[in-house]
């Protein structure tokens, strides 16, 4: 009888719904979690693991490679990348009060991917200290710095007399992720076969290449940028009325979208510079949670991190088992997965969405 009556009123009130709904998800990413550990290219599960444990038996050496320099990195970095895009695509689609937009609209995929690309194609001719400073990450290291880049060129050209203008930005991350996509199709089409393939492989995605190293160098950077985003809940809700409104209700707005911009480029660049190119997290993570609890982004960011995180996780246990021992490009798993759910929720809402 209690439980019933606590569903009612989870379904009465937003907030309750919304609580809710985080204590699932983080259920689901428990169990996710768990998932990746237990599958991969070889036989070694983790139950057996535990089951060995359990009884006072030593792993194995290839028994803790495979648990502690493989799937653990490896589920570390898929949480890290799956909560930073997801949180951007909920920040961005509240900046910019848009549905459809996602952390590529502050040019930070451009500008990664142009690094990433000038790094792969003319990375043999940085000088030879520069490449053994970098050593194997060089191409995440560029992409880092090309989407960082970008980013902060588009704040410059949408910012005048200390005021950004979000159509402004709008527009120009349209023009200049164009201008990067011309420049990443001339280094292509210089590119020889060895780097046209690392090239296709560095854009569909992948947690393949996940290192503690990654972790650590990815990390802080990801956690300091997703929980500033998570601190502009109030912010973005009062955005909603409009920028006069949110300013005469005490939002400093200019603040506001300088953090909000800031903190995307700072996760989803250190995302994109260890995971490569993965879409569909950042746009179709929102829009669910938006059908499940409301559009209150005090509770929408939180559990945006929660739900893009296991997404991104089992889209990666997908990618590993579907043609075992060989591993799908984690990018080509969420784009199958996301676009028609991103389909079906258009379809669901219409007649409620404007652009």
């Amino acid at each position: 009888m209690a439980a019933a009556t606590d569903i009612e009123t989870a379904r009465r009130d937003p907030l309750a719904r919304a609580r809710a709904l985080h204590y699932a998800l983080a259920g689901v990413l428990a169990l996710a979690c768990i998932a990746s550990l237990q599958v991969g290219a070889t036989d070694v599960t983790l139950l057996a693991m535990l089951s060995k444990l359990a009884q006072g038996e030593a792993l194995s050496h290839m028994e803790r490679v495979v648990l502690f320099d493989i799937r653990l990195p490896r589920l570390a970095l898929g949480l890290l990348v799956g909560a930073a895009l997801a949180v951007s695509g909920a920040a961005m689609q509240g900046l910019f009060r848009n549905p459809l937009a996602d952390p590529g609209i502050v040019g930070v995929g451009a500008g990664a991917g142009l690094g990433a690309i000038l790094a792969i194609v003319l990375g043999t001719l940085l000088p030879v200290w520069m490449i053994d400073l970098t050593g194997n990450q060089l191409v995440p290291f560029a992409a880092f710095l090309g989407g960082w880049g970008s980013t902060i060129l588009l704040y410059r050209v949408a910012t005048r007399q200390g005021r950004t203008s979000v159509a402004t930005m709008l527009l120009a991350g349209i023009a200049l992720g164009a201008l990067a996509g011309a420049l990443s199709g001339i280094l292509i089409y210089i590119a020889d076969d060895r780097q046209l393939r690392d090239l296709t492989f560095w854009g569909l995605g992948s947690l393949a290449g996940a290192s503690w190293t990654k972790v650590l160098a990815a990390g802080p950077m990801i956690a300091l940028a997703v929980g500033a985003a998570l601190m502009l809940g109030r912010g973005l809700n009062g955005l909603a009325l409009g920028e006069a409104t949110a300013a005469h209700i005490g939002i400093d707005v200019q603040r506001m979208k300088a953090v909000a911009i800031l903190a995307v480029a700072a996760a989803t660049g250190a995302a994109v510079a260890v995971s490569g190119g993965i879409g569909f997290i950042g746009i179709v993570v929102p829009h669910l949670l938006r059908l499940a609890s409301g559009p209150d982004h005090r509770t929408l960011l939180p559990n945006a991190a929660l739900l893009g995180a296991t997404l991104l996780i089992l889209a990666d246990v997908i990618a590993r088992v579907v043609i075992a021992p060989a591993e799908l490009p984690i990018g080509i798993v969420t784009a199958v997965l996301g676009a028609p759910v991103f389909l079906w929720i258009l379809l669901k809402r219409r007649g409620l969405v404007e652009l």
